[in-house]
């Protein structure tokens, strides 16, 4: 039985088969580094839009994506992630293009990434980086798109759900790391996972973690494990007021 990101990805190579790419491959100048973004001295939020998933449905229809993108910057967001996938997230690249250019900070896309032409749609949508997911590529796949992403000038965050992938990711030792805490078999979030899996990751990356996080005690709880950020959706797009969710988040640490 196909797991979930199974059925994503399934999808995603349906769609990569019909696409054309419609873009010039250039190298881009007018990245915002995520990176930079993430390394300061306390724990940086990266505020994600989403619209809906395949665990939650519809997660808060009818939302204006750049107004929500705005107040996240207002209320100290370092960075936004977007969700581009369209028929699992409801998510769009015009989405991304849209927030890009009504904030400051840098934008994420955040896909199923398998193929380099997303990287380039990416860029072209004027996004300063984008995600990767282990279980989703080869070693090889990574490694090729890390640096692929760096040659337009793209950063990539790299993320991984199951221990047998930390290993992987470790030895590309990618600037950004991501922990997700979310088990793809079950669906299920399991915040102590953070704690369990910092020991393998790379000890120069950026380390983010991922999914599972609602609470100012759990920020804290990340922060305090070492973690430089946190990506953060679900939980804020689920009280109907982005914003005003990841105002109390932050507000809650001091």
């Amino acid at each position: 039985m196909m797991n979930i990101l199974d059925q994503i990805l399934d999808v995603k190579r349906q769609e990569m088969a019909q696409m054309v790419p419609s873009f010039v491959i250039e190298k881009f100048d007018h990245a915002r580094s995520l990176k930079d973004a993430l390394s300061t001295p306390e724990i940086s939020i990266i505020a994600e839009i989403k619209m809906k998933s395949p665990i939650e449905g519809n997660i808060l229809p009818n939302a204006d994506p750049v107004q929500i993108a705005k107040d996240f910057e207002a209320t100290g967001a370092a960075a936004i992630s977007v969700l581009t996938d369209e028929q699992f997230f409801g998510g769009s690249i015009d989405i991304l293009k849209e927030v890009r250019a009504a904030v400051s900070i840098p934008v994420l896309r955040k896909d199923f990434i398998i193929n380099d032409c997303q990287i380039m749609e990416a860029g072209s949508a004027m996004a300063d980086a984008f995600l990767l997911i282990a279980e989703a590529l080869t070693e090889e796949d990574l490694c090729s798109f890390i640096n692929y992403g760096n040659e337009i000038g793209l950063e990539s965050l790299v993320e991984f759900h199951s221990e047998d992938n930390a290993e992987v990711v470790a030895a590309l030792n990618p600037d950004i790391v991501g922990v997700n805490c979310r088990d793809l078999k079950t669906m299920t979030t399991d915040i102590n996972y953070f704690e369990k899996m910092f020991s393998s990751l790379p000890s120069g990356s950026i380390k983010v973690a991922e999914s599972g996080i609602y609470t100012s005690d759990d920020l804290k709880y990340i922060s305090d494990l070492g973690y430089d950020g946190a990506l953060i959706g679900t939980s804020l797009m689920k009280t109907g007021n982005p914003g005003n969710a990841l105002e109390e988040l932050i507000g809650g640490l001091s």
